[in-house]
């Protein structure tokens, strides 16, 4: 895959100005909902991750890689499963450039720069979470020539990375990514109108999911580390 670079003086005022309402008003929404991995990395790669302006991806880059020997992978949108499983056996964390508009605030048919960084790269300084991911993308990796385990895989990022709960002793928190960059979604798992499930990875592996619809269907982990130990045991 050719390497890609963000041509960071390419953003305009606008841009800069829709990142700091979806930065502001998420991270308000996420004060009492996102689990304390998710806000802790917030926390941590503040200095380069933060509401004023489009990060620049080389110094998030130095923190990130500093945290949690991960970086960002520059792609030009959603690519290859098996690229996408090789990044994150590499602990590079794919991400594309570009940001939705003013009037895409509440929904995208594809993943944009605030999803991929704002909802993405924080837990990574986790190092639970990080092992997990890159274990995910190796075992991707080596499965990928095998169309079945690629679906059970897929199952098993959307339901914990993407859209995954985790118990904690304040109750029920967000790690998922597809979660914490959503106004709507992050309200939407604290109705009463949804399905919350203890982590089971083998059920997992054999449920569908929904892409163009809200959630109704969710599982809650333990902690990171069960995560991990469910991929280690397992392949």
């Amino acid at each position: 895959m050719d390497q890609l670079k963000q041509i960071y003086d390419a953003y305009t005022d606008e841009e800069h100005k829709v990142w700091k309402l979806l930065f502001d008003r998420q991270v308000d929404n996420l004060k009492d909902k996102a689990c304390n991995e998710y806000l802790k990395g917030l926390e941590l790669l503040q200095p380069a991750l933060n509401a004023e302006r489009i990060p620049d991806f080389e110094e998030l880059n130095q923190l990130l890689e500093a945290q949690s020997g991960w970086t960002i992978e520059v792609v030009p949108g959603l690519i290859p499963v098996d690229d996408f499983f090789e990044l994150l056996s590499q602990k590079k964390f794919p991400s594309s450039t570009w940001l939705r508009s003013r009037n895409q605030l509440d929904y995208l048919e594809e993943p944009d720069m605030f999803h991929d960084i704002f909802g993405h790269i924080p837990q990574l300084v986790h190092p639970d979470y990080s092992n997990f991911m890159q274990k995910f993308g190796e075992i991707g990796y080596k499965n990928r020539h095998d169309k079945e385990k690629v679906i059970q895989l897929q199952r098993l990022y959307w339901f914990t990375i993407e859209f995954g709960l985790i118990d904690t002793p304040l109750g029920l928190r967000i790690y998922g990514a597809g979660i914490t960059s959503s106004v709507k979604e992050t309200l939407h798992v604290f109705a009463k109108d949804i399905t919350v499930a203890p982590y089971d990875k083998e059920r997992i592996m054999d449920t569908d999911y929904i892409i163009s619809d809200i959630q109704y269907l969710y599982f809650k982990i333990k902690s990171f580390a069960e995560l991990y130990d469910s991929l280690v045991t397992a392949w």
